[in-house]
């Protein structure tokens, strides 16, 4: 069943909208975000081959044993983690793809822990 509810469909617009602009490529992936009512999740993307190239959210394991609690210390973290799973691959600078969301809240805390990781964009 197709998601019809009005915010859904006002989100989805400004994706595609936000996707004419950002692609990622092998040099600098899109570092794509996407949020639920619980959890935070954030991908690094090579659009140009199709490939995911990291991901990370608030129910991997090494977050759950951190004990961090509040889902925006979660995001802050996520962004931490996922930037040193970064470096260790060799990406240095990503684009960032807010998935429609307002920077404001969990979508900042995963960019600026992100940036404070490393991760330039």
């Amino acid at each position: 069943m197709a998601k019809t509810h009005p915010s859904l469909i006002a989100r989805q617009k400004r994706v595609k909208r936000i996707r004419k602009k950002i692609t990622g490529t092998p040099e600098r992936p899109r570092l794509r975000v996407f949020k639920s009512a619980k959890h935070i999740y954030a991908q690094i993307i090579d659009d140009v081959a199709g490939h995911t190239l990291l991901s990370m959210s608030t129910g991997d394991k090494s977050l759950r044993d951190s004990g961090v609690k509040g889902k925006t210390d979660q995001a802050h973290k996520v962004g931490l983690l996922l930037a040193d799973k970064a470096k260790e691959k060799g990406i240095s600078a990503v684009v960032f793809d807010r998935g429609g969301y307002i920077y404001h809240g969990r979508v900042k805390a995963l960019s600026e822990g992100a940036r404070e990781g490393g991760l330039a964009f």
